[in-house]
């Protein structure tokens, strides 16, 4: 009889005894069980309960009535407003509304801030968050993600203008996103790199899966809707003629942007999201997507990009402020800045020759 040398017992057994939960995983990042890191740590915490319960109910969806479908309102950007969405997004504002560890809640499905009412103990960070990005991929049960990003408050905000949020993404304390599939994953920085932690649905615990996750400095994939190709700048189609040309390229898009970066954070790669002709400010949120994806992404060794500007650097005007987004492997998001900077080249020196003549 043949005997394994490490039987499926034993492993499992020595996964639970070296498992790393993601509030104390927190601790350890900022080296410090000071009031702020605590309140960090339990922060995460709650954003893991949030998790929790939206993948649950996403894995009963199909069997509940009422779940699936949207609900004939129209949110703040204009969209269709799906169930899911309007549940994901009064979950999170329950799971904080009597944590004491924020001040206000700004999502996308919603026009102004939620303020913690006066009655209940509040924090010193804002949650600006994506409840369920990709929801038109709920009803046909494919990948969908929720977004997050963390900020201290700076400064008054007793008008309820939010002003103070309409800063750079480099004042972002932490981002992050979670990843509806076949298992439930949880991706995050502070600013420590970036580490990745899968649900165990038998402990009711996010457990660290991989630490200290890079981006390959290129890769593979190129991610984009190219059902708009025509809609796009020349330079962004320029790129896409060019790696059709070239070998080595896969295209792969899934309408989710979270799965599509998570894809893109482990394979390598680029996700352009770009603005178009009629619109170049693009689709995206600034404050709810494109900044937190770019925080996780330069944490892990990438860059992100509107195409001419790093991400985070990008100041919003408003609070549903939007950006092109271009996001990934450092050579490869290179690249398509370089059609841009050629283009843009092109048509200066072809209206300084039209000013001549």
């Amino acid at each position: 009889m043949v005997v394994a040398d490490n039987p499926p017992v034993v492993q499992e057994l020595a996964l639970d005894r070296d498992c790393t939960t993601l509030s104390r995983h927190v601790l350890q990042q900022l080296q410090s069980f000071s009031g702020d890191a605590q309140e960090l740590s339990a922060l995460m915490n709650r954003i893991g309960l949030a998790a929790k319960l939206i993948s649950r109910r996403l894995t009963r969806a199909g069997l509940l009535e009422g779940a699936l479908g949207v609900t004939g309102e129209v949110n703040v950007q204009g969209e269709s407003v799906k169930k899911m969405d309007v549940y994901a997004n009064d979950v999170f504002i329950a799971v904080f509304k009597q944590s004491g560890l924020v001040c206000r809640l700004a999502s996308e499905e919603m026009e102004e801030p939620y303020y913690i009412p006066e009655n209940c103990p509040i924090g010193r960070h804002t949650l600006l968050y994506d409840p369920i990005d990709g929801s038109s991929n709920v009803d046909i049960n494919l990948n969908v993600g929720s977004i997050f990003s963390i900020r201290k408050q700076e400064g008054n905000d007793e008008d309820g203008s939010a002003r103070d949020l309409l800063q750079a993404g480099h004042k972002q304390i932490g981002a992050g996103y979670i990843l509806y599939g076949p298992s439930t994953v949880l991706v995050y920085s502070m600013g420590h790199g970036v580490h990745a932690f899968t649900l165990d649905p038998s402990l009711g615990e996010f457990i660290l899966s991989q630490e200290n996750v890079q981006v390959p400095t290129h890769g593979p994939i190129y991610s984009v809707n190219e059902g708009n190709f025509w809609q796009w700048e020349e330079p962004i189609r320029e790129y896409i003629r060019y790696v059709h040309r070239h070998e080595g390229y896969t295209g792969r898009y899934s309408g989710a942007l979270v799965g599509d970066i998570h894809r893109i954070l482990f394979q390598g790669g680029v996700f352009l999201y770009p603005g178009t002709v009629k619109k170049p400010e693009g689709k995206l949120r600034l404050l709810y997507e494109s900044a937190p994806l770019a925080f996780l992404m330069e944490q892990a060794g990438g860059r992100a990009s509107t195409g001419t500007q790093d991400i985070l650097d990008v100041i919003p005007e408003r609070l549903h402020a939007r950006s092109p987004l271009v996001i990934g492997s450092k050579e490869d998001v290179a690249l398509v800045e370089s059609f841009i900077q050629d283009w843009k080249r092109r048509q200066e020196e072809e209206a300084a020759i039209a000013a001549r003549s």
